[in-house]
């Protein structure tokens, strides 16, 4: 089973995207599962992982619904509210919601709180525990600057599978090796409990200039350090296309990582439990 453990679904007519500032004004437009599956089809993708865009609950009710209408999508990684003391209550009523079975994770766009230190919040750590008693995954999203909080984050909770979404946003446009990324993610591949998707890389390159040999020392050291076993292919289709096409960003991973059975499906079905 091949996977795309990262891709996204949004409307801007739909609903407000922060995040979606003038510079990514061409992709500013309704994406839904209709204009996903053609690309998939043509690329042998079998499953998908649709991951949350915005700290909305209604975002992820409607990821579960496309995902018991799309035999596609596998798994949902969606957003809850992790500082509400009710969390877990949020959690089951997910599950029982339409399409519940099939929330595999929890994210939040830590890299956008003012606080560097976000995720050690006393309140937040107790939203986390209750994503792990929920059996869930729990998705980073995180800079080098929030690396740190990540790592005690993953210390305290063992029991919690954690995957690094985007390798953690290495500076690769900058042109010289991201040695601070480096430094600060590569104790977080020392804990077993941690998986890192080789996703979004594209877009941390030169959009307009990109070459796979930008992209690839820093695939290379995140399989050197984890591991096919705890590595996964995603697209982040379709904020990819800022500077890449679908079959370019599946085309380039597959050369990068060798093709690789784990990298490309086997460690997202194992870690998000995708049939």
């Amino acid at each position: 089973m091949v996977v795309d453990a990262h891709h996204h679904l949004w409307d801007p007519a739909h609903r407000k995207y922060p995040w979606m500032e003038d510079d990514l004004a061409s992709i500013r437009r309704r994406f839904d599962a209709g204009d996903l599956k053609p690309l998939l089809d043509a690329n042998g993708i079998d499953r998908t992982v649709v991951v949350q865009t915005v700290s909305s609950l209604e975002e992820t009710r409607e990821f579960l619904e496309a995902a018991a209408e799309n035999e596609f999508i596998a798994g949902v990684v969606g957003w809850v509210d992790l500082t509400d003391r009710s969390v877990a209550k949020t959690l089951a009523g997910l599950r029982r919601s339409e399409g519940g079975s099939f929330l595999v994770g929890i994210r939040h766009q830590v890299h956008d709180e003012p606080d560097p230190t976000w995720l050690l919040r006393e309140d937040v750590q107790h939203g986390i525990a209750a994503v792990g008693e929920a059996g869930l995954a729990y998705d980073v999203l995180v800079r080098t600057r929030e690396l740190p909080a990540a790592l005690k984050t993953v210390k305290r909770h063992p029991q919690i599978r954690f995957v690094i979404d985007h390798a953690a946003k290495p500076r690769i446009a900058a042109g010289a090796w991201d040695s601070a990324w480096e430094e600060a993610l590569a104790p977080l591949s020392e804990l077993p409990n941690v998986t890192c998707k080789v996703s979004g890389l594209f877009t941390e390159a030169d959009w307009k200039s990109w070459k796979a040999e930008h992209v690839e020392p820093y695939v290379r050291r995140v399989i050197d350090w984890f591991g096919a076993d705890r590595c996964m292919f995603g697209s982040d289709w379709p904020v990819s296309l800022l500077a890449a096409s679908y079959q370019q960003v599946v085309t380039t991973m597959r050369d990068l990582v060798a093709n690789d059975d784990q990298i490309m499906g086997g460690t997202a079905a194992k870690v998000y439990g995708l049939s």
